[in-house]
């Protein structure tokens, strides 16, 4: 029941509220003159033909839009693709890196120096906020 409904409300915005549509054409009515079904004939057909131009450009539009969204999507797998591979290798020389005791024991004397940096920085920063307001 609501999609006939629904269907009835889509045809007549699509069709100006010309109910009256049939296969090939307007029906016409025995109280107008052939002239003005004519008329409305034709306005019904150039209505019909701007909206059919209007909704061609509409998915010419949509189908770029979709063109250019894909290839941005395919360079970015392509980017994620390289950066993988990258990171990959990176790990490979950390694994390295940590294998070793020496190199173990270095790695952690310069994560404390950059924490102990931080550390001394936000300290400092906190006491000259409460020096100088």
């Amino acid at each position: 029941m609501s999609y006939r409904r629904d269907h009835r409300t889509h045809r007549a915005a699509l069709f100006d509220n010309y109910d009256s549509i049939e296969e090939g054409g307007i029906r016409a009515s025995s109280s107008y003159p052939r002239d003005l079904d004519e008329r409305d004939n034709d306005k019904a057909v150039d209505s019909l033909q701007d909206r059919v131009s209007f909704l061609k450009k509409l998915t010419g539009d949509i189908h770029e839009e979709v063109e250019t969204h894909n290839k941005m999507l395919d360079r970015m797998g392509n980017e994620m693709d390289s950066s993988r591979g990258i990171m990959s290798g990176t790990m490979d020389r950390f694994k390295m890196v940590f294998e070793k005791k020496s190199n173990q024991k270095v790695c952690k004397l310069v994560g404390y120096f950059v924490l102990s940096f931080f550390l001394i920085y936000y300290i400092v920063r906190f006491l000259m906020y409460f020096m100088y307001g």
